[in-house]
């Protein structure tokens, strides 16, 4: 069983908190700390752990950190677990800067030690589901909409909600990227609220993604085109749909799911929907506990440091794509 201390008690981290506690097969909780030392006083008085008084204390007494926290303290807190001895899971985006990330991949190897980074939607069932489907897209369409919430205006959207799909993005398109073009707007921060990306990648796919925070209403969907298939993936409510498309001779289409046939121009033809399941699952305990058996089987961690890089390496280009294109519009229309 492995140490853990939880640095951030805030909204997310409090979350936190309850998945490390529910994750007891994998860790002990040694304590938490948090800025505010009144509620980390309180929060620990409340689950029954110890609210250390400082991030240092904290590190130097476990072996694992889970770090809770706002962006633009990621890096130093990440470097002093790293330099401690310490594996680390750390909240999405990695760090604010590409150099920051830079140097922490570089200490993650020197230190021997593991970071993972929580972009939690790869554990989410509605992709979990897919399982062993092939996956080769073409064309990906993504839609992350939310209502506004002060909390997290810290950053622009890209870094706030967008991020997310970039992640999943990566790793479904399985590519390097070609080419980024974006456009955004603020409209109730100081920075994009809303924002649309064009990704092109070396084999030719793209990628549309549009992420909102000033919607009117939630939507998490992720939508697939490949050859003879189409995914979709609605992150929001948990649930895949696979498309497929067989010759009416095949030998290989399953015997589960609906089946209607379709007359196309390359004749007769048969659709496959199906909707894998994965069951319901608590997508941070999970994405912890994975961490966990990386630590003692010494398997690649779920989403890694160099992940967590990449999902940050795109948004800084589509975060530079809008700024270029904002200025070249006009102040006024």
């Amino acid at each position: 069983m492995l140490s853990i201390g939880l640095i951030g008690v805030g909204h997310l981290g409090k979350i936190h908190l309850k998945c490390i506690q529910l994750a007891q097969a994998h860790y002990r909780l040694a304590g938490i700390f948090d800025t505010d030392r009144e509620l980390a006083e309180q929060i620990a008085a409340e689950h029954g752990t110890k609210a250390y008084p400082t991030v240092e204390a904290l590190i130097e007494a476990v072996e694992v950190v889970d770090v809770v926290t706002p962006t633009s303290t990621h890096f130093p807190v990440v470097k002093k677990a790293l330099l401690a001895g310490c594996h680390v899971f750390v909240e999405k985006p990695l760090t604010e800067t590409l150099e920051e990330a830079r140097e922490l991949i570089a200490l993650s190897q020197s230190t021997g030690k593991l970071v993972q980074v929580g972009h939690v939607e790869r554990f989410n069932p509605a992709l979990l589901a897919l399982g062993d489907v092939t996956i080769k897209p073409y064309f990906i369409e993504a839609h992350r909409l939310a209502m506004f919430n002060p909390r997290g205006t810290d950053v622009s959207v890209v870094l706030d909600l967008m991020i997310h799909d970039l992640d999943i993005v990566l790793k479904l398109a399985g590519e390097e990227v070609a080419d980024v073009r974006a456009s955004g707007v603020a409209v109730l921060s100081t920075t994009p609220d809303i924002v649309n990306a064009r990704i092109e990648f070396r084999n030719g796919a793209v990628a549309n993604l549009t992420a909102s925070r000033v919607s009117l209403k939630n939507m998490r969907k992720v939508r697939l085109f490949q050859r003879d298939a189409y995914l979709s993936l609605d992150l929001l409510e948990k649930e895949s749909q696979v498309v497929r498309l067989y010759d009416t001779d095949a030998t290989t289409i399953p015997t589960d799911g609906q089946q209607f046939p379709l007359d196309t121009p390359r004749g007769k033809r048969i659709i496959h929907v199906d909707h894998p399941k994965s069951g319901p699952v608590n997508a941070i305990q999970m994405e912890l506990e994975s961490l966990a058996d990386s630590i003692e089987q010494g398997i690649p961690v779920a989403v890694s440091i160099g992940d967590g890089y990449r999902a940050l390496e795109l948004a800084q280009r589509i975060s530079d794509a809008v700024a270029e294109t904002q200025a070249r519009m006009p102040d006024t229309f």
